[in-house]
């Protein structure tokens, strides 16, 4: 938490230029193409890295599916999530996180600037527009991140909660592939107590590809995706 109010101190003299830039192309997408908007997205993430002394390590990038849409499922650590995985994802992708949260300064401009999906944990129904949303971006080619866990715990180790079998209708009405996540020491950027420089890594599993879970029930999807990322943390 500490390292997260250092990194907006030191970014402070930025704000006026780069939070109106920002802005200015979340609100024309005609203007402004998604690769576009992505890349800026992506400057900003380098610039909070530069300053909070922030290493992101990726493997497996080779597992992400070449073409089409896809949805990544990793678990959850912290505010730096989202981020670590955009900096390491090289084609546009977007994301589902919790509305409230999203009306963060910055958060917000991130959020309209990659089209994310704002979800209500208080209106099951807008839930699950959203997720049928998500599902119909995914059939256009959109990459999503969903946080199957829902939520994290703050200076959760690495340690996962549960994970929510309801988010994984979306991609069953997809029939996308399905790309587990692992986080590593993610939650020492802005989620812990930690200070000095911070190592994350970004860990893309080989997909699971329709033909492999459309028989399966939801809370068996989850339970799988699940087992992969946890057997990446356990060998660690």
């Amino acid at each position: 938490m500490f390292k997260l109010f250092y990194v907006i101190f030191m970014n402070l003299f930025r704000a006026p230029y780069m939070i109106p830039k920002m802005r200015h192309q979340a609100n024309h997408p005609d203007k402004y193409s998604e690769k576009k908007r992505y890349a800026l997205v992506c400057h900003a993430i380098t610039l909070m890295k530069r300053t909070g002394r922030i290493h992101t390590k990726v493997y497996g990038e080779e597992n992400l599916p070449q073409e089409g849409g896809y949805i990544m499922y990793p678990n959850h650590q912290g505010k730096y999530d989202a981020l670590g995985i955009m900096i390491t994802h090289k084609s546009p992708c977007s994301f589902v996180m919790d509305k409230v949260k999203s009306k963060m300064i910055l958060v917000d401009e991130i959020v309209d600037l990659v089209q994310a999906k704002r979800l209500d944990r208080n209106d099951v129904r807008q839930a699950i527009t959203v997720l049928n949303e998500v599902a119909e971006d995914v059939k256009r080619g959109r990459k999503y991140i969903i946080f199957p866990e829902g939520g994290y715990t703050f200076n959760n180790k690495n340690q996962m909660g549960p994970f929510k079998a309801g988010c994984f209708k979306c991609a069953l009405k997809s029939k996308a592939p399905i790309v587990p996540v692992a986080l590593i020491d993610s939650y020492k950027v802005f989620n812990s107590f930690t200070l000095g420089q911070v190592t994350t890594q970004v860990h893309y599993l080989k997909p699971l590809f329709y033909e492999e879970y459309k028989n399966l029930k939801t809370i068996d999807i989850a339970k799988v995706v699940q087992a992969r990322i946890g057997e990446v943390i356990d060998n660690i």
